[in-house]
């Protein structure tokens, strides 16, 4: 039986032109072209004669990739905001928006399965989130899972390998909160650091320090295995986190860990850069110049040349600040911190970067007086605009 002709379906054609268009080896002045989901072209020439649908005129202003934060717990403050719990739908709706106004288009909640009940942090409070985020379909930005598994907690890594197989999940980190390493250089400043800045008793302070504490290193090591497998069952990327020694650096690698996050030391990430690791750290650190904890700051770990990736953490405009702090690099070097580099770490092909069969996941950015986000499109849609000042 034969079919009538069907026109094909018409896809919108969006010429940015007259911008500077930064690309993973270098900048200039010039246009791109989009159609439907992909960038077809990237043009020297300013006017560029291609057909368009639509024009952006993007005179005086930066086209640079959309942003991907690969670790970032801002969602957090939007589902606990002072300590009390709103609609997951309103959360959710509320942290796209400002990752968007930001500059984010790719997002990695960082979901910690962690017993912190003072942060409001806990296996099921997480398998929830999760699972609220495996179910969204109607973001504008794209959202994954960042699913953060405490070592020292037999649930929480329970509920990690219970999660890894669902398709939001793209990266899984380990990590081991012991008073005297990490972050806590000591239980003292550990504890101390819960009674100043948490709501919690000093006798639960002890209650979990005593659980933290007890887990021996063959556990944790068993652990680690545990995640690391399911992981790779799954095609889940895999992340350490507050990495303190080369040695320590060198058997998470040896058990299959891809990227350092936010190592506390120089050595840490001197070594992972040795064996080929991606090396993350916060962008807060950057532009606010230095560690909260006195830790290794980024500009420090930028200037020995051992960082590839940038998180928003806590922060989201940090993100779009960070590849405009002077660190003595190219732009288009500093802007692959925050587009390029961590779409290859967590095995996103198809973004992070300006180039003729890209996504078209792109930024309009006003650099002045301080880099701002005019126009932000996602899969070649435009969803998001500056309004009115």
């Amino acid at each position: 039986m034969s079919h009538p002709e069907v026109d094909p379906i018409e896809v919108e054609r969006t010429l940015v032109e007259n911008a500077t268009v930064v690309t993973p080896i270098n900048s200039f002045e010039g246009s791109i072209l989009i159609e439907g989901d992909r960038i077809v072209a990237v043009e020297s020439d300013p006017a560029s004669g291609q057909r368009a649908d639509r024009t952006v005129d993007a005179s005086g202003k930066l086209l640079i990739p959309g942003l991907i934060d690969i670790h970032g717990d801002d969602i957090e403050r939007h589902r606990f905001p002072r300590g009390s719990p709103v609609d997951e739908d309103i959360a959710f709706r509320t942290v796209d928006r400002t990752n968007l106004s930001a500059g984010v288009t790719t997002k990695f909640h960082a979901i910690a399965f962690q017993d912190a009940p003072d942060d409001h942090r806990s296996a099921e409070i997480a398998i929830e989130m999760v699972e609220s985020i495996h179910e969204a379909d109607h973001l504008l930005a794209d959202h994954h899972v960042h699913a953060r598994c405490e070592l020292t907690d037999p649930d929480c890594v329970d509920a990690v390998e219970g999660i890894l197989e669902m398709p939001a999940v793209k990266l899984a980190s380990v990590m081991a909160h012991i008073p005297g390493k990490g972050q806590f250089g000591s239980p003292e400043a550990f504890k101390q650091w819960y009674l100043d800045n948490r709501d919690i008793s000093e006798e639960r302070v002890d209650e979990l320090i005593a659980q933290r504490t007890s887990v021996d290193q063959e556990t944790l090591n068993d652990r680690i295995a545990t995640i690391v497998e399911r992981a790779r069952e799954a095609g889940v990327a895999l992340a350490s986190h507050d990495d303190e020694t080369a040695l320590e650096v060198e058997r998470l690698h040896d058990r299959g860990i891809e990227i350092s996050e936010y190592p506390v030391t120089l050595a840490a990430a001197e070594r992972a850069t040795e064996l080929g690791m991606t090396t993350a750290m916060g962008a807060p650190n950057l532009v606010r110049g230095g560690s909260q904890w006195g830790n290794l700051g980024t500009a420090e770990a930028i200037a020995a040349d051992v960082v590839d990736v940038l998180c928003a953490d806590y922060h989201p405009p940090s993100l779009l600040a960070a590849p405009f702090v002077d660190t003595g690099e190219p732009l288009h070097e500093r802007v692959a911190r925050v587009t390029l580099n961590p779409a290859e770490a967590v095995g996103l092909a198809d973004r992070g970067r300006i180039d003729e069969g890209a996504r078209a996941d792109l930024l309009v950015v006003d650099r002045e007086p301080t880099p701002t986000v005019e126009r932000a499109f996602v899969a070649g849609e435009e969803v998001y605009r500056e309004g009115a000042r």
